[in-house]
């Protein structure tokens, strides 16, 4: 693999990829991608805040990019490299020794102030070491921002210090400084801990593999892995590839990826996927996707991807702190000048009017929502739950009604015998070991059932000879002499007749949606089996939660005939059905429902039923890990092939909406509350910076709480 050093161009129109470290401020990623922009080799450039991403299509080096993010102290590296990058400790970053000592000074500035007083020079020199060391940071962006008439945090947080100082209030600059970095730090911990659920996706995948080429057995890194490598994956190691088994038999631990507990076991010609922990036996994988094109490369891209995807609510944020911050500067400018024409005391009032810049800071209502959208995007990540962007997990939030694909959703997929009911002279055994043997050149769906059937019984099916299909009515074999025949009930009644007491059982059966095929042997009945698309055991489980969620209508769409339809709606307690449906037929039905419930989410397996999918308010495709569609076609991919986490995700999704309604009214009543303060002239430095500090504090712990969120 061609590695480029650091400080070489890239090809020009070459899009690439770069991940960052430090970026912890909203406006500060605007800033550091308007500065790439006008990189004059730059043609296009893109920056995923969430997940701390960019891309770049031009010509530029990475001293380029980090000569943009200087001003932050942005660090970039290329999204391939997969070197461990040492977190420096808290007490170890240069702004918190900065802050730390700038606390010393301040603590001992208020010790000398308390003995000498407020006006005494040596306790007014410490302040102003507290404003220099602690500020300097701040200061050396705010000028350059000044200078550029570019209102940030920085530069109102600078007019704020330099004014306090100007009007005598060292005291008060001082300790700004301090809980200003305070403030600073706590945001940079609230991104990094949001952002703590996608790196830890990327280091799921091992970077090395032991790969069986010729007679040789080598180690390489994934990057350097072919489709058709054998890889050599000994118990207790992780998967480093998507594959296929070709030797041995094992159980594998598939959480990282489907979020199953329960390892799955895997023989010969099964799927494995990258990331995932074998278990017990050894296995030999050929390779079939390359390191890029895995499953877990797609999942951390997708994610990655959402969190850029901005939620109608951080879209109202953005569009009201353009706003907000020129507003406030105009409030303070009126407070500060225009009051005490009519009160008088201009100090008392430009000291207010300094305070409301400082409150004029938006940090807080910045980060309320997209901190939220983060956290929970990767905590559905971890739990094998794939949302394809904030606006998905906003929407999914105010859903009331669902509509579940009823084969392969609601079901297992695949018809199994339900029941077996025998002629007097005759055992189960015997009637299976018939069938069987007639089915066994059948290419009917419900001959699979009964094989599998009898291949779980140990029943060893006859040899039949002679046999000829039916057309639409059944099939019949020489068996030991005898024909046997096998089909619909009504084909075998033209020839036999059925006990009155079996028939009444075989109406109860077809009452309840299932296929019932008899047998007879020569014009003697034998018995008659019923086979049906069973019902998934936690399906009832899995309506009955989403009922508790605030799930008021569930509805059913099926291509069944109706009686089938209501048997299964009536077993798993669903509010509607539609039945007898094509695939076309269910884009016409999610329009009816949404008409009739408004929101509307679709769950499927995203291949048959993906017009309905892509026309739902949410598309809801299971079994993603296993199929490219699911992950590509629907707004929201459940991993497991299994409805289990589906109320995990409504919780989720609502959590995540009062969460961030939450944030934005923590993060705008404190401000609120702070220039209400104007009125009576009690607002201060102080309160003006707890304000900002405790906003953000607030919105930071409320959307961490996503990160506890469990199925």
């Amino acid at each position: 693999m061609n590695i480029r050093k650091k400080g070489i161009a890239l090809k020009k129109s070459e899009q690439q990829e770069y991940r960052l470290q430090n970026l912890s401020c909203a406006s500060c990623a605007k800033k550091f991608e308007k500065n790439i922009q006008n990189i004059s080799t730059v043609e296009e450039v893109q920056l995923n805040f969430g997940a701390a991403k960019l891309t770049v299509i031009g010509e530029a080096s990475i001293e380029q990019l980090e000569e943009a993010g200087a001003f932050d102290g942005i660090k970039v590296k290329r999204a391939d490299d997969r070197r461990v990058e040492k977190n420096t400790p808290f007490f170890k970053k240069k702004e918190n020794i900065l802050a730390g000592i700038s606390l010393v000074f301040v603590l001992a500035g208020y010790l000398a102030a308390s003995f000498k007083g407020d006006d005494y020079l040596p306790a007014i020199a410490l302040f102003l070491l507290a404003i220099v060391i602690g500020g300097y940071d701040i200061f050396k962006t705010g000028f350059r921002n000044l200078i550029r008439l570019e209102f940030d945090m920085k530069t109102l947080m600078t007019i704020a210090i330099i004014g306090a100082a100007i009007i005598g209030e060292w005291q008060e600059g001082a300790v700004v400084v301090f809980l200003f970095a305070v403030s600073e730090a706590l945001e940079a911990y609230s991104m990094n801990k949001a952002r703590q659920s996608i790196s830890s996706l990327m280091d799921i995948a091992p970077a090395t593999a032991m790969v069986r080429r010729g007679n040789q057995l080598v180690e390489l890194a994934t990057e350097d892995i072919l489709i058709g490598d054998i890889l050599i994956v000994k118990p207790g190691q992780k998967i480093a590839m998507d594959g296929k088994v070709q030797s041995g038999i094992s159980s594998v631990n598939q959480a990282p990826i489907t979020g199953e507990s329960i390892p799955v076991k895997k023989e010969i010609g099964d799927e494995v996927f990258a990331g995932t922990l074998n278990e017990e036996g050894a296995l030999e994988i050929v390779v079939t996707k390359h390191v890029k094109d895995t499953t877990i490369a797609k999942i951390i891209h997708l994610v990655e991807e959402a969190q850029a995807e901005k939620a109608p609510a951080q879209k109202f944020v953005d569009q009201f702190a353009k706003y907000y911050t020129p507003l406030i500067i105009l409030i303070a400018l009126l407070v500060a000048f225009v009051t005490p024409l009519f009160l008088g005391d201009w100090n008392h009032w430009i000291y207010q009017g300094l305070a409301v810049l400082v409150v004029g800071c938006p940090c807080a209502l910045v980060i309320s929502t997209p901190v939220a959208i983060v956290t929970a995007i990767g905590n559905a990540a971890r739990q094998g739950v794939l949302i394809k962007g904030g606006v998905h997990l906003e929407q999914l939030g105010r859903i009331k009604a669902i509509a579940f694909d009823k084969t392969g959703t609601l079901t297992n997929g695949v018809p199994e015998v339900t029941n077996v009911l025998v002629a007097d002279h005759v055992t189960e055994e015997t009637l299976i070991r018939l069938v069987a043997a007639v089915e066994q050149s059948s290419q009917h769906p419900l001959a699979r059932a009964i094989l599998q059937y009898a291949k779980e019984l140990k029943i060893q099916p006859a040899i039949a000879e002679q046999f000829q299909s039916v057309t639409g009515k059944g099939a019949y074999a020489e068996i030991e002499g005898v024909r046997i025949s096998v089909g619909s009930l009504t084909w075998i009644q033209e020839t036999v007749s059925v006990p009155k007491t079996m028939q009444s059982a075989i109406n109860n059966l077809q009452k309840e949606g299932k296929s019932v095929i008899a047998a007879m042997s020569g014009e003697t009945f034998l018995g008659s089996i019923a086979i049906a698309d069973k019902v998934r055991s936690n399906s009832v489980s899995v309506i009955q939660k989403l009922r508790a969620n605030g799930i008021a209508h569930t509805v059913m769409l099926t291509g069944d005939a109706e009686p089938t339809a209501r048997a299964i709606a009536q077993e798993l307690q669903l509010t509607d059905i539609r039945a007898g449906l094509l695939p076309e037929d269910k884009l016409q039905a999610m329009k009816e429902l949404q008409s009739q419930y408004g929101s509307v989410a679709m769950v499927g397996d995203g291949i048959n039923d993906a017009p309905a999918l892509a026309n739902a308010t949410v598309g809801i495709a299971m079994g993603g890990a296993g199929t490219d569609t699911a992950l590509e076609t629907a707004d929201v991919a459940l991993m497991a092939d299994d409805l289990e986490k589906l109320p995990y995700t409504i919780r989720l999704s609502r959590k995540t909406l009062r969460i961030v309604k939450e944030n934005i009214m923590f993060a705008l009543g404190l401000k609120l509350i702070a220039l209400l303060l104007i009125i009576p002239g009690w607002l201060t430095l102080w309160i003006a910076i707890f304000a900002d500090m405790g906003a953000t504090l607030l919105v930071v712990l409320n959307s961490l709480r996503l990160m506890r969120m469990q199925k």
